[in-house]
Formats: structure tokens, C-alpha cells, sequence
């Protein structure tokens, strides 16, 4: 961790010094894949007590020159006075989990010398020398301060003192899903560095304290599975003197955030309606203690075409809530009685998830077509909302290509949402090469924001010439839960169709060459890619399956989260119809495939097992008909967070749709399977 002691005017010079110096500054410049790692965003935000000051941390991508890894994230304040930025801590640090001490001091957790694990540290806003809050004996978790002498925190638990003994004995056998750490609710002394663990026997996945400091509304599960905390989770009301826990709301299905009013009479909470709705976007209000059943709460979200994904109090009668909305994200204000909502921040102003709020002063971390992550803030008062910095202004200097939301019509009739991206210098009337993203989840959606990062093409796409095609098909996320629900029970049925009824509509108007088709995503949108190289081979000349879903029915005996997906997705196990699962899987339809197809995968990948990857790459092997190629990339899970990984990832899959889509080479052959990277 290394302190600054930079003044504003130093801060101001070393980015317009370090606009100069960026190659991809020059006028007319496109964005490049190595230009994706030179950009900047904001991630968290967090306004003080007394509304003068933003805390807020910036991702800083690790230069290639370091050792790969991890980006960094260094930590800013804002005067929200003078708006002059004052950076607290930068270099190689990292970042997390940041908020106010009640004295005003800006806290966070860090790694600190000499510490165990991740620990709570604070700094004053005006700088100076970080001060290491707690030294517990492991790592903290989510943390909250009731007073200025006591923080309650989660942490594992020990680890089995068995386990520990066979361990320095040399026995290392892993017994699968039972050796797990409860994560634990605890209550520390700042003074005496004394702790005392309030629950016991449970996981606490997340907690908000009560304002007279008195409980805790948690979301608990039996176990510190991943299927447990996906779709387990309880409200309970811990008593944090005791820690005796009563059941609060016995919701079903997924489990959002948890917020106190502030009278602590009630809370309000984000879950999904039911045990069968993929998404955590409605929102409802509970008394404490709370009587009635959870059928019988509000859902505020009713009749709304949105996904509610995040909700604060205003005051005892209001709550402030983020929707996602098609492809836009709104800040409302609802009144608890009223029928209908206030819209404070409008569609289209800029794409955010979460907010932090102190009276009237609302902080966060927005993006738009123009820009990534950067900070904002809202007046609540004036309803004023500003773009405070601008941590690329080399981006001004890049030429792009226009997006825009268009909609267009399903075979069914219904409208379907997408993001589109026009190929840079577009010609009208000329027909050009398409790359269509899908989204994972699929319960999540595309935003008309900035989306161009490693694994989602954007405006490196429209640099080389193509269009960039990123619908919001069924089972998404932003339509409410009957446009979510369109998916359940019916895998690659209508959810796919609204995709192949996106790029007919694209070839229909004149944009795109029917015969230049191709598509790429992870996750969920690498299964519709393997879908697509299979099962629809005749419609698409490239495809990249990352993380992706090759066999339904091997991955559903896999994954580590194996009741989501029978309780959201299926609705049925494999064994009760198997050739419903089995015709769902791409590698039933692999031979014969002519798509040339490049897959990806983490080898270390929990979620959708490396087995999927390689299925998919033998099949297509032995039996396709069109080049195939499999990349595995060691130490990573579902999805790649180093550096190098990244960048070869982005690189690769740019090479395989200009080689297949524009013609650079032999279509039976493929690109050099080494890449010549231009870094030093």
C-alpha cells in the first residue's frame, strides 16, 4: 500500500501528463484490444456523514510489465465543495468494501502488513497514514460500525481441528462439499481488539444493523454452499447481545439486499416473487417482527417492466430504489403507501446499480456509450445530476462507432430490446460483418452503457468493421418476472429464437451480410454459442464459446450450483424427461457442424465444469466438419481475472472472427495458435 501525498494540482497534471503519453490518444484513433487495458473505472462509493466528501475506489489495470495478475484499485476522496480530488492511497494497492467510521474517517479493508488476510483500516479524507482497525485472527468479510468503538463483521470459522492434524501429517484428501466454514457474525472491540462471535452453527451471507444497534436483519443459510447462496437464504432477525436468530421473512427463491427504515420499525429487501423466478428484482416491505406471511407482502415491483435491484431508505414513509429497465437503469422514489413511483434519475442519463446516500447527497459509480464507470452525483433537493470526474479523457480523443437501443419484433410478435453498435466510418446501404454478444445468466441484460471490456467486444468490434449485436432475449433480467419466466422449462426455445429474430432483422434492413454472421459469449451466452455452432450451424461462419454449456446433462451433474438450476431454469431433473435435457445440449447436434468454432474455458471453472469445454472441442473433433480449437486457461474459473489471461482472450477471439469473418484466411484452416502480443 503506498500513501500519496499529491496535492490537487499534481493530481490534475499527472493525468493530463498521462493523456500525452497514451498512444491511443491521437486524433481519429480506434479502440484496440490493448487500449481496453488502459482504461480506468470506478467501482465503489461511499458519501461521509457530514455529505462534504465521496470516497470512492478506481480499478487500475496492472501493467504487463508487473507480474500477471489481478488489476488494482486505489482509493480517492471528492470535495464535494471545492470538487477538488484528493488520491489516499495508490500504486499496487487494493481496495475493498469502502464506507465512513462514525468519527469521519474514510474505512476499508486491506490486506495489511503484518495482518491475517483481509482487515478493516481507516485514513482521514484529507490524507495522511492509513491506521490498521482490526487484527482478528482471520479474514474480515462484510463489515458495519454501530459506534465508534464497536465493529460487527463476518469471518470464517477455524478450520476443523482434524482436519488441521491430518493436514501436518501430510494427509491432504478433500472430502467434497463437507469441509466447509461457516462464515460467522461477529462483534469487535476497536479499543481492545477483543472479539465475540454472535451466531454459531449457520452462514451469514449478509446483515444490516438495526439503527438503535440492537439486532442484525441477516440473510442466513444452513451452509456456505454456493447453492445455498444462490438459493437458501433466509431473513432473520440475530439478536446481537445474544445472538439468538428468529425467522424474519421465510422468502423463497433468491435474496437481494436488506435495508432498516430508520425508525428500525421495518425493513425493505429485494428477492425474487418465488421459488421459481431466476431473478432477485422485486422489492417488499416487512414489519419487525414481522406476522404476515410472505405471500401477503407488496411487491412493489408488480406491473413494472423492470427488475428492482437495489433499495434504501429516504425516511420512515420513502424509499429510494435502482430498476433495471430494458436496457436502462432508473433511480425512483416511492412513497411506502403510494401506488406509484417518482423517477428522480431518467433512462438513458446513465447506466449504475447501487447508490450511497447521506441526506440529500446521493454518490455513484455510472457509465454511458461514451465512457466507463466514472463518478456521479444526485441532489435530491435540486434533483441535480452531475458527471463529478473523468479518470479517461484520453477516450475523447477515439473515434467510435454510434450505438443506440433499437427494438424490433419476435416471431411471436413481442418486442424485444437490444444494444447496437455501428461498425466505425458505416456506410449506409452496405452490408457488413456481424458479431452478436449474448449475455450469461441468463437471468441479467445488456445496458446501453459502456460495454466494451475484455470479454465483451464493443467497440473493438465497430473498429474492425463490424456490427456489434447485443439483444435482451427472454429469461433476461429488466422486464419483469413474466418476461424472466419465458425461459423456465424451455432451454434454447423461445429465449433463442428472439436471438436468431435480432440478426434477421439486422439482414431484413440492409446491415448485415447473411453469409458474415457470428456470435460469442460466456457462460450462458458460450452455451447459445455452442448452440449456435451446432444445432443452427447453417446460420453462422464463426463462433466463441467461453465457460460455455456443451452437454445439459452432464453439466447438470457438475455444477456447483445444481438446485438453482433445477428450481430457476429446468423445473425438473434430468432422469424425469432425459431427452428434453439431452436435445438442449449442443453436442447431440456437433456432427455435421460447419461453424468454425474457438472455445474457451477456466480450468479451475466450478460453475460450468472444464469437462463442458472439452466435450464440445472432442465432438466437434471427431465428428464437425469446420475447424475447432480449445484454449484452457490455468488457475482460472468462470471467467478470467489475470491480466494476461485477459488480453490473450480478447485478442484471440478478435483474430478468429476476422480470420472466419472477413475472409483472412483458408476457411478449413485456422489462425496462428501462437499470438504475437504487442507489449513490451
Amino acid at each position: 500500500m503506498k500513501k500519496s501525498k499529491r496535492n490537487t494540482t499534481m493530481f490534475l497534471l499527472t493525468l493530463f501528463l498521462t493523456f500525452l503519453m497514451i498512444p491511443a490518444g491521437s486524433a481519429g484513433q480506434v479502440l484496440t484490444s490493448y487500449n481496453i487495458f488502459d482504461l480506468q473505472d470506478v467501482s465503489e462509493v461511499a458519501v461521509s456523514p457530514d455529505q462534504q466528501h465521496i470516497a470512492y475506489t478506481v480499478n487500475i489495470p496492472r501493467p504487463f510489465s508487473d507480474t500477471p495478475g489481478t488489476d488494482y484499485r486505489e482509493l480517492y476522496v471528492y470535495n464535494v465543495s471545492s470538487g477538488e480530488i484528493t488520491p489516499l492511497l495508490t500504486g499496487k494497492s487494493r481496495i475493498f468494501s469502502i464506507s465512513w467510521t462514525p468519527g469521519g474517517k474514510v474505512s476499508f479493508r486491506y490486506p495489511g502488513e503484518g495482518s491475517q488476510g483481509l482487515q478493516i483500516f481507516s485514513i482521514d479524507p484529507l490524507g495522511g497514514e492509513p491506521v490498521q482497525l482490526t487484527r482478528f485472527e482471520r479474514s474480515v468479510g462484510q463489515y458495519e460500525f454501530s459506534d465508534n468503538e464497536t465493529v460487527f463483521f463476518t469471518a470464517s470459522s477455524d478450520q476443523d481441528p482434524v482436519k488441521l492434524q491430518l493436514l501436518e501429517k501430510g494427509f491432504n484428501a478433500e472430502v467434497y462439499e463437507e469441509e466447509f466454514s461457516d462464515i460467522n457474525l461477529y462483534k469487535y472491540d476497536l479499543q481492545t481488539h477483543e472479539s465475540k462471535q454472535v451466531t454459531l452453527g449457520v452462514t451469514v451471507y449478509d446483515f444490516s444493523l438495526s439503527p438503535d444497534g440492537r439486532y442484525a436483519a441477516a440473510a442466513i443459510a444452513e451452509k456456505n454452499l454456493v447453492d445455498y447462496s444462490y438459493m437458501f437464504k433466509r431473513i432473520f432477525l440475530v439478536d446481537l447481545e445474544t445472538g439468538e436468530k428468529s425467522l424474519l421473512v421465510d422468502n423463497p427463491g433468491k435474496l437481494g439486499g436488506i435495508s432498516w427504515s430508520p425508525d428500525g420499525k421495518r425493513i425493505a429487501f429485494i428477492a425474487s416473487s418465488d421459488v421459481n423466478d431466476a431473478v432477485a428484482g422485486s422489492m417488499f416491505i416487512a414489519d419487525v417482527p414481522n406476522k404476515q406471511p410472505f405471500e401477503e407482502l407488496r411487491n412493489y415491483a408488480d406491473g413494472m417492466r423492470a427488475s428492482i435491484i437495489n433499495a434504501r431508505w429516504k425516511d420512515n414513509n420513502t424509499l429510494l430504489f435502482v430498476s433495471e429497465e430494458g436496457v436502462d437503469m432508473v433511480l425512483s422514489e416511492q412513497d411506502v403507501d403510494s401506488p406509484s413511483r417518482r423517477i428522480l434519475i431518467q433512462p438513458g442519463d446513465a447506466v449504475f446499480r447501487s447508490f450511497s446516500r447521506t441526506g440529500d447527497l446521493i454518490a455513484l459509480s455510472g457509465n454511458t456509450p461514451e465512457h466507463p464507470n466514472e463518478l456521479f452525483s444526485f441532489d435530491l433537493k435540486e434533483r441535480k445530476f452531475n458527471k463529478l470526474t473523468d479518470h479517461n479523457p484520453w477516450l475523447g480523443e477515439i473515434k467510435s462507432g454510434r450505438q443506440e437501443m433499437i427494438v424490433y419484433d419476435a416471431r411471436d410478435g413481442l418486442d424485444i430490446e437490444a444494444v447496437l453498435i455501428y461498425p466505425v466510418d458505416y456506410e449506409p446501404g452496405k452490408a457488413y460483418p456481424l458479431i452478436t454478444y449474448i449475455h450469461g445468466g441468463p437471468e441479467a441484460a445488456n445496458q446501453n452503457g459502456w460495454v466494451t471490456r475484455y470479454s465483451i467486444w464493443g467497440q473493438v468490434a465497430a473498429a474492425r468493421g463490424y456490427f456489434f449485436f447485443m439483444p435482451n432475449y427472454r429469461a433476461g433480467s429488466g422486464r419483469g418476472v413474466d418476461f424472466t419466466m419465458e425461459g423456465f422449462g424451455d432451454l434454447v426455445g423461445k429465449e433463442y429464437d428472439d436471438v436468431l429474430d435480432g440478426i434477421d432483422h439486422l439482414i431484413n434492413i440492409g446491415y448485415v451480410d447473411k453469409n458474415r454472421v457470428g456470435i460469442g459469449g460466456g457462460s450462458y451466452g458460450g452455451y447459445f454459442s455452442a448452440w449456435s455452432a451446432t444445432r443452427h450451424t447453417e446460420r453462422f461462419a464463426a463462433s466463441v464459446v467461453f465457460v460455455g454449456i456443451s452437454n445439459q446433462i452432464s453439466k447438470r451433474n457438475t455444477t456447483d450450483i445444481p438446485w438453482e438450476d433445477y428450481l430457476v431454469h429446468w423445473g425438473f431433473w434430468t432422469h424425469e424427461n432425459m431427452e428434453k435435457v439431452w436435445g438442449a445440449s449442443p453436442v447431440k447436434y456437433a456432427p455435421g457442424s460447419t461453424t468454425p468454432t474457438l472455445i474457451l474455458h477456466g480450468k479451475e471453472d466450478p460453475r460450468v465444469h472444464p469437462s463442458q469445454g472439452l466435450e464440445l472441442y472432442r465432438k466437434l473433433k471427431l465428428h464437425g466438419k469446420a475447424p475447432v480449437r480449445l484454449i484452457w486457461y490455468p488457475g482460472e474459473g468462470h471467467g478470467n481475472s489475470r491480466n494476461t489471461n485477459r488480453l490473450d482472450y480478447s485478442v484471440r477471439t478478435m483474430e478468429w472472427f476476422d480470420y472466419y469473418l472477413k475472409d483472412k484466411g483458408p476457411r478449413d484452416e485456422m489462425p496462428d495458435k501462437y499470438i504475437d502480443f504487442e507489449i513490451d
